[in-house]
């Protein structure tokens, strides 16, 4: 394994997947893993590209086979990551798991090394507003959501980064220094600057 794998999580409503959209194709280095989904895609999203969209049997037998780094139902659908896809990946890029914090600790017991970011709303109240103006869910739903995310943001000291998705452009670039600054780690930058490192001291 020569790339990074980055954990990155934020209960719904927080901005993680429109933060990753820009991050990601900003920079050649990093991939976005794609993971396994039984839930109804949503409009716009395409099969192989946002969710690999597949039945509750077909997502129970991958389990079974073992061929899952993590697994969790959130919501009564099961979301899982392929552990053979994103070590193919990691070969020739960084990578990027979109878990929440229960994958996110399955995923540090199989892969230690793993960098952990953590991405927040401003506030309890900008978050309902979030997900009040998604005019995806019912006012039911929003209010679990809520629970979900107050619970899920208790987990916060678990992950080494946080970053306040208040106004976006500033989130979005304490991500990139995130980024950066692991790849600027004397461990990674030695390995790859190996024949400079040499040459310095000939």
């Amino acid at each position: 394994m020569s790339g990074n794998l980055f954990i990155v999580s934020a209960p719904s409503g927080a901005g993680k997947t429109s933060l990753l959209r820009r991050l990601v194709p900003e920079d050649e280095q990093l991939k976005l893993s794609v993971s396994h989904t039984t839930r109804a895609p949503r409009d716009g999203e395409e099969d192989g590209v946002h969710y690999h969209f597949v039945s509750v049997e077909a997502f129970q037998q991958e389990l079974k086979a073992g061929t899952f780094l993590e697994s969790a139902e959130v919501f009564g659908n099961f979301y899982g990551t392929s552990e053979a896809a994103i070590r193919e990946q990691l070969k020739a890029n960084d990578v990027i798991v979109e878990i929440d914090w229960q994958g996110a600790r399955q995923v540090r017991k199989r892969i230690p090394e793993a960098i952990s970011v953590f991405i927040l709303p401003p506030s309890i109240e900008a978050l309902r507003e979030r997900l009040s103006g998604r005019g995806q869910d019912s006012a039911e739903i929003i209010e679990g959501r809520m629970q979900q995310a107050r619970e899920e943001t208790s987990h916060y000291p678990e992950y080494e980064f946080l970053v306040f998705n208040d106004d976006f452009e500033q989130a979005l670039a304490e991500l990139k220094a995130i980024f950066t600054a692991q790849r600027l780690t004397q461990q990674v930058s030695s390995k790859e600057n190996r024949e400079k490192l040499q040459a310095l001291l000939a």
